[in-house]
């Protein structure tokens, strides 16, 4: 890590460890918008990684912001963190003014006329709670404050808000971007990998922490073969996810949107992992890793959300697959060893 990055980690881990408590996540899954947290995490920059210094921000690239995402996933941190990040990031490609508050990203079907913007978006992330959505209408990043927007409340599996909003003409603000056309959904899987590599981090220190101290038959159960074993893949699993993330992110700072195939190949990755990890840290903790008074599920339940969004793993390998059987047999070795 260079200096900023030490920074940048130490704020956003000791915030965010702090603050984020199984009371306030318990509280904002029974629908407890955490405003105080979300000030916090404004006032600290952090929502603010890659807006340029000039605007109010961090001046960071993609490896830094991969830092915050991760951490936010690591601490099951019930906010728009990531998402607010994004949307910012596609503000500032654009040349529009980022605004304070809570800002959501708009994935939905959207016609823009005359500077109103009409249309639907399912599964919003915090919609309710957010005073500004960012959506991207065929090559224009846009803007709109959502007051006057029509929602209706729903939730994902980890009960994280996945709100429907609905916009008749609504007022915004757009300009024309370099984004590719499916950039919504390219950065959306980067942000949502990155997040769950994080939670997988905490589902492998966390299972390891308890296999050292419960204790069966006079011994804690870590110092089993077979625990020992389970741990292990855990843990390569975690340590996987997180190289790759970084790769990802560190190819999209080096080579802008041609760093598809490594965030393609990230979210592919993440999501098997997810598979794995998951099914390994509820054995190891046993029955109480099901139960709600345990805080397992939070991460877990998260996991098994976030593979869903921005196209599964299975979507992003099929479309891999689909251009490397269209490049040919001859392109295959040349494309995967350029990277």
């Amino acid at each position: 890590m260079n200096e900023l990055q030490t920074i940048l980690s130490d704020s956003v881990n000791g915030l965010l460890a702090e603050r984020v408590t199984k009371a306030l996540v318990q509280k904002a899954e029974e629908g407890d918008f955490p405003t105080a947290l979300w000030n916090e995490v404004e006032a600290n920059g952090l929502t603010r990684v890659l807006v340029p210094e000039s605007q109010g921000g961090a001046g960071g690239t993609w490896a830094d912001a991969a830092i915050v995402l991760k951490a936010a996933g690591e601490h099951v941190a019930p906010l728009p963190l990531a998402d607010a990040l994004l949307a910012n990031w596609f503000l500032v490609q654009a040349g529009i003014e980022v605004p304070d508050g809570v800002t959501t990203l708009l994935d939905g079907a959207f016609t823009l006329e005359g500077g109103k913007l009409s249309g639907e978006a399912p599964g919003v992330p915090y919609g309710r709670n957010a005073a500004h959505g960012v959506a991207i209408v065929k090559g224009e990043v846009v803007l709109v404050p959502l007051d006057g927007a029509a929602i209706e409340p729903g939730l994902n599996v980890a009960r994280e808000p996945r709100d429907r909003v609905v916009l008749k003409g609504a007022e915004a603000t757009a300009k024309k971007t370099a984004l590719p056309g499916n950039a919504m959904k390219l950065y959306g899987a980067l942000i949502r990998a990155c997040q769950m590599a994080g939670a997988l981090g905490y589902l492998s220190s966390q299972s390891v922490a308890y296999a050292n101290e419960r204790t069966q038959f006079g011994k804690p159960i870590g110092k089993f073969q077979a625990i020992q074993q389970q741990l292990a893949v855990l843990s390569t699993q975690a340590a996987a996810c997180g190289v790759v993330t970084d790769h990802a992110c560190a190819q999209l700072d080096k080579r802008g949107a041609e760093a598809a195939f490594e965030i393609a190949v990230a979210k592919i990755r993440v999501d098997d992992a997810s598979s794995i990890a998951t099914s390994i840290a509820h054995q190891v903790h046993g029955a109480i890793g099901f139960t709600y008074e345990h805080g397992l599920h939070f991460a877990t339940r998260r996991l098994w959300a976030w593979r869903a969004e921005f196209g599964a793993g299975s979507e992003w390998a099929a479309m891999l697959g689909r251009e490397t059987v269209a490049a040919g047999a001859d392109a295959l070795w040349p494309h995967v060893t350029a990277r």
